[in-house]
Protein backbone atom coordinates (compact mmCIF):
# COMPACT_ATOMS: atom_id res chain seq x y z
CA UNK A 1 0.00 0.00 0.00
CA UNK A 2 2.79 2.43 0.84
CA UNK A 3 6.47 2.93 0.22
CA UNK A 4 8.33 1.72 3.29
CA UNK A 5 12.06 1.72 2.50
CA UNK A 6 14.07 3.33 5.33
CA UNK A 7 14.45 7.04 4.68
CA UNK A 8 11.89 7.03 1.84
CA UNK A 9 8.78 9.20 1.87
CA UNK A 10 5.74 7.22 2.82
CA UNK A 11 3.11 7.78 0.19
CA UNK A 12 -0.26 6.46 -0.81
CA UNK A 13 0.04 5.52 -4.50
CA UNK A 14 -2.64 7.44 -6.35
CA UNK A 15 -4.09 6.52 -9.73
CA UNK A 16 -2.54 8.25 -12.74
CA UNK A 17 -5.72 9.31 -14.55
CA UNK A 18 -7.23 12.55 -13.26
CA UNK A 19 -10.78 11.18 -12.94
CA UNK A 20 -9.57 8.09 -11.09
CA UNK A 21 -7.40 10.23 -8.81
CA UNK A 22 -10.40 12.46 -7.97
CA UNK A 23 -12.45 9.39 -7.01
CA UNK A 24 -9.54 8.00 -4.98
CA UNK A 25 -9.12 11.28 -3.09
CA UNK A 26 -12.88 11.53 -2.54
CA UNK A 27 -12.85 8.02 -1.06
CA UNK A 28 -10.02 8.95 1.32
CA UNK A 29 -11.82 12.10 2.43
CA UNK A 30 -15.09 10.23 2.97
CA UNK A 31 -13.30 7.43 4.84
CA UNK A 32 -11.67 9.99 7.17
CA UNK A 33 -15.10 11.44 7.97
CA UNK A 34 -16.84 8.10 8.46
CA UNK A 35 -14.07 6.55 10.57
CA UNK A 36 -13.84 9.70 12.70
CA UNK A 37 -17.60 9.63 13.31
CA UNK A 38 -18.30 5.90 13.49
CA UNK A 39 -14.96 4.27 14.29
CA UNK A 40 -13.37 1.34 12.49
CA UNK A 41 -16.73 -0.29 11.87
CA UNK A 42 -17.93 2.65 9.78
CA UNK A 43 -19.92 1.53 6.77
CA UNK A 44 -17.98 1.05 3.54
CA UNK A 45 -21.21 1.67 1.66
CA UNK A 46 -21.52 5.03 3.45
CA UNK A 47 -17.95 5.89 2.48
CA UNK A 48 -18.68 5.11 -1.18
CA UNK A 49 -21.95 7.10 -1.02
CA UNK A 50 -20.23 10.16 0.50
CA UNK A 51 -17.49 9.94 -2.11
CA UNK A 52 -20.11 9.83 -4.87
CA UNK A 53 -18.91 6.48 -6.23
CA UNK A 54 -20.15 2.91 -6.27
CA UNK A 55 -18.97 0.27 -3.84
CA UNK A 56 -17.11 -1.43 -6.70
CA UNK A 57 -14.93 1.67 -7.12
CA UNK A 58 -14.13 1.59 -3.42
CA UNK A 59 -13.05 -2.07 -3.63
CA UNK A 60 -11.02 -1.48 -6.81
CA UNK A 61 -9.02 1.15 -4.96
CA UNK A 62 -9.01 -0.50 -1.53
CA UNK A 63 -9.54 -4.27 -1.78
CA UNK A 64 -9.79 -4.64 2.02
CA UNK A 65 -10.93 -2.54 4.94
CA UNK A 66 -7.35 -2.76 6.24
CA UNK A 67 -6.01 -1.28 2.99
CA UNK A 68 -8.39 1.65 3.43
CA UNK A 69 -7.31 2.17 7.09
CA UNK A 70 -3.67 2.18 6.01
CA UNK A 71 -4.29 4.59 3.14
CA UNK A 72 -6.14 7.05 5.41
CA UNK A 73 -3.37 6.84 8.02
CA UNK A 74 -0.51 7.22 5.54
CA UNK A 75 -2.25 10.11 3.78
CA UNK A 76 -2.66 11.95 7.08
CA UNK A 77 0.97 11.37 8.08
CA UNK A 78 2.07 12.71 4.69
CA UNK A 79 -0.08 15.82 5.25
CA UNK A 80 1.43 16.29 8.72
CA UNK A 81 4.95 16.05 7.27
CA UNK A 82 4.04 18.54 4.55
CA UNK A 83 2.99 21.06 7.20
CA UNK A 84 6.44 20.76 8.78
CA UNK A 85 8.02 21.50 5.40
CA UNK A 86 5.78 24.56 4.97
CA UNK A 87 6.88 25.93 8.36
CA UNK A 88 10.61 26.02 7.62
CA UNK A 89 10.67 29.82 7.27
CA UNK A 90 8.51 30.59 10.32
CA UNK A 91 9.84 31.68 13.68
CA UNK A 92 11.27 28.49 15.25
CA UNK A 93 9.00 28.44 18.32
CA UNK A 94 5.91 29.39 16.35
CA UNK A 95 6.66 26.70 13.77
CA UNK A 96 6.99 24.05 16.48
CA UNK A 97 3.76 25.15 18.19
CA UNK A 98 1.78 25.26 14.93
CA UNK A 99 3.02 21.80 13.99
CA UNK A 100 2.35 20.30 17.42
CA UNK A 101 -1.19 21.70 17.40
CA UNK A 102 -1.69 20.08 14.00
CA UNK A 103 -0.16 16.86 15.36
CA UNK A 104 -2.64 16.81 18.27
CA UNK A 105 -5.55 17.43 15.90
CA UNK A 106 -4.37 14.67 13.58
CA UNK A 107 -3.76 12.17 16.37
CA UNK A 108 -7.04 12.95 18.15
CA UNK A 109 -9.14 12.28 15.06
CA UNK A 110 -7.20 9.18 14.04
CA UNK A 111 -7.68 7.14 17.22
CA UNK A 112 -10.10 4.68 15.61
CA UNK A 113 -7.94 4.13 12.53
CA UNK A 114 -4.79 3.84 14.66
CA UNK A 115 -6.36 1.07 16.74
CA UNK A 116 -7.07 -0.91 13.56
CA UNK A 117 -3.48 -0.75 12.30
CA UNK A 118 -0.79 -3.37 12.73
CA UNK A 119 1.71 -1.31 14.72
CA UNK A 120 4.42 -3.89 13.98
CA UNK A 121 4.09 -3.45 10.21
CA UNK A 122 6.75 -1.84 8.00
CA UNK A 123 4.13 0.72 6.91
CA UNK A 124 3.55 1.84 10.49
CA UNK A 125 7.29 1.99 11.20
CA UNK A 126 7.79 4.11 8.09
CA UNK A 127 5.04 6.49 9.24
CA UNK A 128 6.66 6.91 12.66
CA UNK A 129 9.98 7.56 10.91
CA UNK A 130 8.33 10.21 8.73
CA UNK A 131 6.80 11.90 11.78
CA UNK A 132 10.27 12.00 13.33
CA UNK A 133 11.85 13.38 10.15
CA UNK A 134 9.22 16.13 10.18
CA UNK A 135 9.25 16.96 13.89
CA UNK A 136 12.90 16.61 14.90
CA UNK A 137 14.11 19.58 12.80
CA UNK A 138 11.31 21.76 14.16
CA UNK A 139 12.24 20.94 17.75
CA UNK A 140 15.97 21.32 17.03
CA UNK A 141 15.44 24.77 15.46
CA UNK A 142 13.42 25.91 18.49
CA UNK A 143 16.14 24.57 20.81
CA UNK A 144 18.92 26.27 18.82
CA UNK A 145 16.97 29.54 18.97
CA UNK A 146 16.80 29.21 22.76
CA UNK A 147 13.01 28.84 22.66
CA UNK A 148 12.69 25.16 23.62
CA UNK A 149 14.34 23.24 26.45
CA UNK A 150 17.50 21.48 25.35
CA UNK A 151 16.89 18.49 27.65
CA UNK A 152 13.75 17.56 25.68
CA UNK A 153 13.95 14.97 22.90
CA UNK A 154 11.48 14.54 20.09
CA UNK A 155 10.47 11.19 21.58
CA UNK A 156 9.55 13.08 24.78
CA UNK A 157 7.41 15.45 22.74
CA UNK A 158 5.80 12.62 20.76
CA UNK A 159 4.82 10.79 23.95
CA UNK A 160 3.41 14.01 25.34
CA UNK A 161 1.32 14.56 22.21
CA UNK A 162 0.19 10.92 22.21
CA UNK A 163 -0.95 11.29 25.81
CA UNK A 164 -2.91 14.43 25.07
CA UNK A 165 -4.49 13.07 21.92
CA UNK A 166 -5.42 9.78 23.59
CA UNK A 167 -7.14 11.39 26.57
CA UNK A 168 -10.89 11.87 26.82
CA UNK A 169 -11.44 15.55 27.44
CA UNK A 170 -14.73 17.19 28.34
CA UNK A 171 -14.44 19.42 25.25
CA UNK A 172 -11.99 20.94 22.79
CA UNK A 173 -11.36 23.90 25.11
CA UNK A 174 -10.08 21.57 27.82
CA UNK A 175 -7.81 19.77 25.31
CA UNK A 176 -6.46 23.17 24.24
CA UNK A 177 -5.73 24.18 27.86
CA UNK A 178 -3.85 20.93 28.48
CA UNK A 179 -1.89 21.33 25.25
CA UNK A 180 -0.99 24.91 26.22
CA UNK A 181 0.30 23.63 29.60
CA UNK A 182 2.35 20.98 27.78
CA UNK A 183 3.81 23.58 25.43
CA UNK A 184 4.75 25.68 28.46
CA UNK A 185 6.66 22.64 29.73
CA UNK A 186 8.61 22.38 26.48
CA UNK A 187 9.43 26.09 26.35
CA UNK A 188 12.87 27.19 27.58
CA UNK A 189 12.96 29.07 30.86
CA UNK A 190 14.64 32.49 30.98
Amino acid sequence: MATTEPGARVAVPRPQRADSRRKFDALLAAAREVFAADGVNGSLEEIARRAGVGIGTLYRNFPTRQALFEAVYVDEVEALAAVADELRDHDPWDALVIWLRRFVGYATTKKAVYEALNTDSPMFAACIELIHRAGVPLLRRAQEAGEARTDVTFDDVRYLINGISGASFADDAQRERVLTMALDGIRARD
